[in-house]
């Protein structure tokens, strides 16, 4: 086995919990693209959200989305994408309402939302935090608060009415986020009956509380059907030419099981969900905070 093709997660699996990259995985990056080894980026995020992190360690492809799209980032060229369509988006953005659940959608270069409250509110934190020219704007003709950061070309939306405004301005979705505090597993039975979707359930919360802005709280990423990161390792297995077996997959959270599944060497971090370790090839001694990245590019790749 010669691995060709190491495909990671971010939050709490490349970065640490301040949403750095500690410089143990900065130096395993380094010794991989010495060796000619493509590193590809796999997140829930969309690319605008981690253009800065993909450049920072010189990712060459980047799964975004939860696989909802890829992009071959030396050549700036989207390989794949796939979004929601208006009645996916019209049944979600009805349950959440009819629960009283927390909506928010991702797209190309904006994050929308009717208030910032779980994920929306972390991935605002992390970017008001190392971007400074975010600035805040109200924009009275279309009852929009608009944070923009005109740098990475990336906005947050922040908007009375999420539906009508994605319907308004003919906006593409690559992600839907649901979120909540109580009991959010009760609604999977229902989120369900829409076959045509993809549903992953995670929870932030006991060990796996989000640490960022100090909240716990479930949420379901919903995806087009049959899309996820798993799907998309096997999509740019295919567009490289590399066998599966030559493959490695790093990851934490329960979005990443299918990821695992999809590689030859499935690695999970200490501080992974216990499921991501039951299916995992090799559990790290190390977090994410402490170097599991590197950890596993050492034991598997040769150098």
């Amino acid at each position: 086995m010669s691995i060709k093709l190491i495909a990671t997660d971010l939050d709490g699996t490349m970065l640490a919990t301040d949403n750095s990259i500690p410089q143990t995985n900065l130096k395993a990056i380094q010794s991989i693209k010495e060796k000619h080894i493509p590193l590809a980026i796999c997140t829930g995020k969309s690319y605008a959200i981690s253009k800065d992190i993909c450049k920072q360690c010189e990712a060459q492809y980047g799964i975004f989305g939860n696989g909802a799209q890829i992009i071959d980032l030396t050549k700036q060229k989207e390989i794949f994408r796939r979004c929601l369509t208006l009645d996916e988006l019209t049944f979600c953005y009805h349950l959440a309402g009819k629960h009283h659940l927390h909506i928010h959608a991702y797209g190309d270069n904006f994050v929308i939302t009717e208030e910032l409250k779980y994920m929306d509110l972390r991935n605002y934190a992390m970017y008001f935090q190392s971007h400074s020219s975010i600035f805040g704007k109200y924009d009275t003709a279309s009852n929009l608060i608009l944070h923009h950061n005109s740098e990475n070309e990336l906005s947050f939306y922040i908007v009375k009415n999420l539906l009508q405004y994605i319907q308004e301005y003919n906006l593409t979705i690559f992600n839907v986020i649901l979120s909540g505090e109580d009991n959010l597993e009760e609604i999977l039975p229902e989120l369900e009956t829409q076959t045509a979707l993809t549903i992953q359930f995670i929870s932030k919360k006991g060990n796996y509380k989000d640490e960022f802005i100090g909240k716990e709280y479930d949420y379901f990423s919903i995806t087009p059907q049959n899309v996820g990161k798993g799907s998309a390792l096997d999509f740019l297995k295919g567009y490289l030419k590399i066998d599966t077996n030559d493959t490695m997959a790093i990851g934490d959270n329960l979005n990443d099981i299918d990821l695992l599944k999809s590689s030859g060497v499935g690695v999970a971090v200490a501080n992974a969900y216990e499921p991501v370790k039951k299916i995992a090839t090799y559990t790290t001694k190390n977090s994410a905070s402490s170097g599991g990245f590197a950890e596993a590019v050492y034991q598997f790749v040769e150098f």
